[in-house]
């Protein structure tokens, strides 16, 4: 018998969890070609890169790297303090802490074996026997950022009106325009337009009063699916 789930809470990656860069800057500095990838995200930014390009320029500078090499790269990726004293309310809460983000799958896989968080989404590097083949396996961008939050939510049987979503940028906007409470966190201006509060704070623990209010704004048990 699984545990009751009062409602879900989405996390961007990059920009939110990480502190400083991205996840895919902190391996291109170990592959060697963060330059040529900061400039493309600085183009995605702006909007003269789609994140399609961007993923074909990252993932051809993981050519040739192991699956475990970069799985051990990834257990140093920084984070903001407070990560781990967020998913525990969200656990003690019957919330689900969710990671709704473009970064590569490895990475939301590394950070939910590190903090708890449920790892669901995200783009794919080719693998082949146990290597990267520099190729993009499977392409994901802020629309099937949105729509595979909302299936993840259908399948636990939570009502989106139970979830909202903490992000920073252009990528989670799709996303906040469907949830009824979003966050903006240290976010660009777009972002911040797009949800319903922002804060800037170098600690994540700084969420958990928004959070608070958010969860008790629901009322009722919510949903007793697994």
């Amino acid at each position: 018998m699984t545990e009751p789930v009062r409602g879900i809470v989405f996390f961007d990656v990059d920009g939110t969890l990480v502190s400083t860069g991205s996840s895919s800057s902190h391996l291109a500095e170990r592959f060697g070609h963060r330059d040529a990838l900061d400039e493309a995200e600085r183009r995605y930014a702006d909007g003269s890169l789609t994140n399609r390009q961007v993923s074909e320029i990252d993932a051809a500078g993981w050519r040739g790297a192991s699956t475990t090499t970069v799985d051990r790269w990834l257990d140093d990726l920084p984070v903001l303090p407070g990560v781990e004293l967020v998913v525990a309310w969200c656990r003690t809460h019957q919330v689900v802490p969710v990671l709704a983000s473009l970064a590569w799958q490895p990475v939301t896989r590394s950070l939910a074996r590190r903090f708890g968080f449920v790892a669901h989404g995200g783009p794919r590097v080719g693998v082949t026997g146990g290597t990267y083949d520099g190729a993009v396996a499977e392409h994901f961008d802020e629309f099937d950022k949105r729509d595979r939050a909302l299936r993840y939510a259908l399948a636990r049987g939570v009502p989106i009106e139970r979830c909202c979503a903490i992000g920073d940028s252009r990528s989670d906007i799709p996303l906040f325009e469907v949830v009824p409470a979003a966050l903006a966190l240290n976010a660009t201006g777009a972002a911040r337009a797009a949800a319903s509060t922002a804060i800037d704070t170098a600690d994540l623990s700084d969420v958990v009063p928004w959070l608070e209010g958010w969860l008790n704004s629901l009322g009722g048990p919510g949903s007793a699916s697994g």
